[in-house]
Formats: C-alpha cells, structure tokens, sequence
C-alpha cells in the first residue's frame, strides 16, 4: 500500500507541477525557482520543450546523487521523469482562453507547483533538482540547507529578469512565495497528540 500511495502522489503531483507551469507561468513568461526556473529560462530564450530542458539539467544533479545520496537518487528519479514528461506533455494547455492577471497567474502558479511538490515531498519523494545541491553545499559552508535553496532561488529569478524581462522578477518572487507557502502546509505534520 506505501508504494501505491507513493505512486499516486508521484501521478497527482507530476500533473499539478504541469498545469501550474504551462496554464500560468509560461503564458506570461513567469519563472519558478532551481532546476524549473532555469529550464523555463531556457525554453523561453531559445524556445525548447521546458520538461526535456528541466530533464537535461538534472542529469549532473543525479549524477551527483548516484554516488552521494543514493537514497535521494531513486526517492527522486520518478517524480523528475514522470514532472518533465507531463510539463511537455500539457505545453498546449497554455493555449486554453482562461486569461488571469499577471499577478494572480503567478500566485496560482505558485499554488501548483507547491501542492506538487509539497505532496510528492509528503510521501518522501521529490522532483529532485537544487535540495540536493543546497545539502551538499550545506556540508561544506555549514549554512541551513533553506537559507541556501533561498540564494538558488533568488539567483534565478535575478538570471530571468536580466535575460527574459524585469517583470519576470517580480512575478516570479510571487511565484517561489506561494509556491514556498503551499510546499510548507502540504508537509505539514498534523499530529492528533498537538492537540
């Protein structure tokens, strides 16, 4: 039953990570945090599949987990393969008529995104991507792991507003906020015995 449940998250999570990138972000050119946020850089500059650009990134990350983190490498392997596949395969839902502000877009892009990976994360899987870099990192500058995803963050979304456009800052701080946000009530653990 673990691993059925652990498979249906990896599903449902892949999809809401899909539908938060190409029903809100891509439509006005928003970037999430890490590895997505690079691929979106990337698809948006020179107009690539976001999940196949996404997937190409992480290959020196997982290489990294291979011979570091072995546990991390399989808990992750799936949720990337399976989030990279479904963003590729949902890119024309971008192209549905549901017009939302910018603002708005990227807050509820950020909402998808962080269900996705605060559910994958619920059952101890993930997409894979900058976590792993921010604990080796963590390792050797003895800094908390979230205040270094923090920097990864920031330095991508500063990467898209010099090469994509300033607006795209701005947006997509909202973005890694309510995305932060969701992520954070997603995972967290509810105990009968706190009450």
């Amino acid at each position: 039953m673990p691993y059925f449940m652990k498979a249906v998250a990896i599903l449902v999570g892949s999809m809401s990570i899909a539908l938060g990138i190409n029903t809100f972000l891509i439509p006005n050119k928003v970037l999430d945090g890490g590895i997505i946020g690079l691929g979106l850089i990337i698809s948006y500059l020179l107009n690539t599949n976001a999940g196949f650009t996404i997937m190409v990134l992480s290959i020196p990350i997982f290489a990294l987990a291979w011979f570091k983190y072995r546990s991390y490498f399989f808990n992750s392997l799936h949720g990337m393969l399976l989030s990279s596949f479904f963003i590729d395969l949902f890119h024309n839902v971008n192209q549905v008529p549901i017009k939302f502000s910018p603002i708005l877009s990227s807050f509820t892009g950020g909402v998808f995104i962080g269900f996705g990976i605060g559910l994958m994360l619920r059952f101890e899987t993930s997409t894979g991507g900058t976590d792993l870099l921010a604990q080796y990192f963590s390792e050797f500058i003895k800094i908390n792991v979230g205040i270094i995803i923090l920097i990864m963050d920031v330095f991508v979304i500063c990467l898209g507003g010099l090469f994509v456009s300033t607006e795209t800052f701005f947006l997509s701080a909202i973005t890694i906020s309510s995305g932060g946000i969701t992520t954070s009530l997603c995972t967290w653990n509810f105990k009968s015995n706190d009450y």
